[in-house]
């Protein structure tokens, strides 16, 4: 059975626990750094070590860190490069990661490192298809009964659950009315994704729309 390496920091990655448990037969291996970290942090290696992180959680093939600190996470990369890990998934954007150094790390240890603003764009690839057949850019199956989306089967979801919640509050909604209502519940629900600019949350919402037209196109066609 896949395990996947999550780090946590904070109330960021909790979720995604949740998600992965509830959601998938994937195992999860966790670990934490602190929530209040300093801003420049000058050995990073060296600090991540003296964190006693467990790391047992690079022995995943797929390590998701949400250390959401550009120090940080340059020195989890090496440690994951170092350790074998195929795939290091980095939310919160490039404000959070210095992608061209990432880029270097990737190369040295010929492992796939994934930075993303949202993780409903997460796009498969050989290294990470066992995490996103589960968790990444949604997809779904719809039923229609006289014109009123009747049930809803999420195939694959957002990793912060998003897709769930709204396809639970679609049923009901008439055809035509589905999609809208599909990318408002998404903007509705609790995430993290920045708000009140192009991208982030609005970005997320678009993603859930075009996935429910999908669903309702493929479902007319059969």
């Amino acid at each position: 059975m896949t395990t996947i390496g999550v780090i946590t920091r904070g109330k960021y990655g909790n979720r995604l626990i949740e998600t992965i448990l509830s959601k998938t037969d994937l195992e999860v291996v966790q670990t934490a750094v602190p929530e209040l970290l300093p801003d420049f942090i000058d050995e990073p290696e060296e600090f991540l070590e003296g964190l006693n992180i467990d790391t047992s959680i690079f022995d995943s093939n797929i390590v998701i860190t949400y250390s959401l600190h550009p120090d940080l996470t340059v020195a989890i990369a090496h440690m994951a490069g170092k350790a074998g890990v195929k795939a290091l998934i980095i939310p919160g954007g490039a404000s959070k990661a210095p992608v061209v150094e990432l880029q270097e790390i990737a190369k040295k240890y010929g492992m796939v490192i994934e930075v993303e603003d949202i993780c409903c764009t997460l796009e498969g690839k050989p290294e990470t298809e066992e995490f996103c057949k589960y968790l990444s850019i949604p997809e779904l199956e719809v039923d229609i009964d006289k014109g009123i989306i009747s049930s809803v089967k999420v195939l694959c979801g957002a990793p912060c659950g998003s897709t769930w919640h709204m396809a639970k509050d679609l049923v009901g909604t008439k055809v035509e009315d589905a999609p809208a209502k599909a990318g408002l519940l998404i903007q509705q629900y609790p995430c993290r994704a920045v708000r009140g600019g192009p991208g982030g949350i609005h970005e997320s919402g678009d993603i859930h729309k075009k996935a429910v037209e999908d669903a309702i196109k493929r479902k007319k066609e059969n």
